[in-house]
């Protein structure tokens, strides 16, 4: 017989809304317990070890967060920040963006007036377009009122409906110019005819006013985090995967593993939508919002090459590289790959202590869609349970690898000399370790055409089941902490608790 739990709010999943949504309940009083599948809480914010050497699995860098902007007030409010140890990116060039036969590398600048200077070198006569960007994004993200730490819960879905290309077409006609202002759009999985201007606004806003990397990687986020739970008592278990709902009427009882059931009064999911909506009883299936949410589209994953150093060969470079066979190749995640030859490239390194010289590491991402690994998608393989995905997909990965590398040299002459061991990651990956679908990184597709398509509410039509996440409202650090305080507002009441919370953070 399965041991019996029982809580005031049980949290599925431990990906970063999850868990800030956990912390904040834990912070009311709650007695508060946290469900993972996998070995390591977190979600994306996992490291991995390879070869002696910490890799990120999904957050190389967070912007927003001094004490005095929104990304550090949330993390002061959840008495995390001075728990990191960070490491700002090169306020000059956080991001460079690089085409092939083009010899510049044109900087992506931490401060907006800074911005704006740094890119003027480059186009002298764009100084007016540079500025109306700016403005254009301050105006979408003062839209938001959570974003600025501002009481208000409703959208201007007119705005909503700007699209990127609509946005930039009315700043300028400079194709270069623009392709430079989206290089980064990898951090949105940007589409510039469909992705809405608010999206990328709000995801790049935090990193113009301020860039970091997380030093030994962004793990240290889920321990901080992790530390604050326990001591509010929160319960929190590993290995503990959700594989039944029970359900009475339209009331979540009680939720299994393969050797416990927990009962709670509320829950809170933080998994992937479709496996949640999988476990549901034939009556709360059929709630027309569950046909709507699983029709969306998500949007693409990611291929990853990691590559560990041989010592004091590459000097540490304190800024991004986003590298793109062609202007028009930064306008879409869409038909990335060339046969096994990617046209954008993300190069990126970890930081494993402060003021380093040389890099130990390079990571590189890449989009790749789900379909071009589909044939292996009956394969699973974690270091919990491992499994061969066998010779073909492994020469698949290879193949791409020696382009990748290829590309590197641009950057890094003598790399392919001075690589210690290569280590890779595909969609599947993903879809193994953090649990989504089909690898997706970034959840479901926002369309401009459609902006309140994807525009979930934490509340389910389950009175007591509350949804959080990267797919509710916005993905990235900073979103889906953002949403983590809207779920639990509309778990404790939205009023209270934001006047609550605004008055600790405006008063610290």
């Amino acid at each position: 017989m399965k041991q019996i739990k029982t809580y005031d709010v049980v949290v599925i999943g431990s990906g970063l809304g999850g868990l800030v949504s956990a912390l904040l309940l834990a912070q009311e009083g709650k007695k508060v317990c946290v469900l993972e599948k996998n070995n390591q809480y977190g979600g994306n914010l996992q490291t991995f070890v390879r070869d002696k050497t910490i890799f990120d699995t999904g957050v190389h860098y967070i912007g927003g967060l001094n004490k005095e902007e929104n990304l550090g007030k949330y993390f002061s409010y959840l008495n995390i920040l001075d728990q990191l140890q960070l490491e700002q990116l090169d306020q000059d060039c956080f991001d460079v963006i690089h085409f092939e036969n083009d010899a510049v590398g044109y900087p992506q600048a931490q401060g907006y007036q800074n911005f704006v200077t740094q890119l003027l070198t480059y186009f002298p006569d764009e100084e007016q377009a540079l500025k109306k960007y700016i403005d254009a994004i301050q105006y979408y993200c003062n839209q938001f009122p959570l974003y600025n730490l501002e009481k208000g819960f409703g959208y201007n879905e007119e705005i909503m409906q700007h699209s990127v290309e609509m946005v930039l077409n009315s700043i300028t006609q400079n194709k270069k110019l623009q392709a430079v202002l989206i290089g980064n759009g990898f951090l949105s999985a940007l589409n510039y005819e469909t992705t809405p201007f608010y999206v990328h606004a709000l995801t790049v806003n935090s990193y113009i006013q301020s860039a970091w990397r997380c030093v030994k990687g962004g793990s240290q986020i889920t321990k901080a985090f992790v530390n604050e739970l326990r001591k509010h008592n929160a319960s929190l278990y590993k290995h503990q995967k959700v594989v039944k709902l029970n359900f009475q009427e339209t009331t979540l009882k009680s939720c299994e593993t393969t050797d416990c059931i927990y009962e709670a009064q509320q829950f809170v999911s933080a998994i992937d939508l479709q496996q949640l909506f999988a476990m549901f009883n034939d009556t709360n299936k059929a709630k027309p919002y569950i046909k709507r949410i699983s029709k969306l589209q998500n949007g693409p994953s990611v291929f990853s090459v990691h590559l560990v150093l041989k010592p004091e060969t590459i000097r540490y470079f304190n800024h991004n590289l986003y590298h793109f066979n062609r202007v028009e190749d930064a306008f879409s995640h869409t038909g990335n790959f060339q046969e096994n030859k990617p046209k954008m490239l993300v190069i990126t390194t970890n930081a494993h202590q402060q003021k380093q010289v040389h890099a130990r590491s390079i990571s590189v991402m890449t989009y790749m869609d789900y379909d071009q690994v589909k044939k292996w998608e009956h394969s699973f393989n974690t270091v919990r349970n491992e499994r061969n995905r066998g010779a073909e997909y492994h020469q698949f990965k290879d193949a791409i690898v020696a382009n990748v590398l290829d590309s590197l040299e641009t950057y890094f002459p003598d790399i392919k000399e001075q690589i210690q061991s290569v280590h890779t990651s595909s969609p599947l990956s993903y879809r193994d370790y953090i649990g989504t679908t089909d690898g997706t990184m970034y959840g479901f597709e926002k369309e401009a055409s459609q902006p309140l398509k994807t525009l979930i509410s934490p509340k389910t039509k389950v009175h007591n089941l509350y949804l959080t996440g990267q797919n509710v409202r916005l993905h990235g650090i900073l979103g889906v902490t953002i949403t983590g305080f809207l779920t639990v507002g509309e778990m404790l009441g939205k009023d209270s608790f934001f006047d609550k919370v605004f008055k600790k953070i405006n008063h610290a």
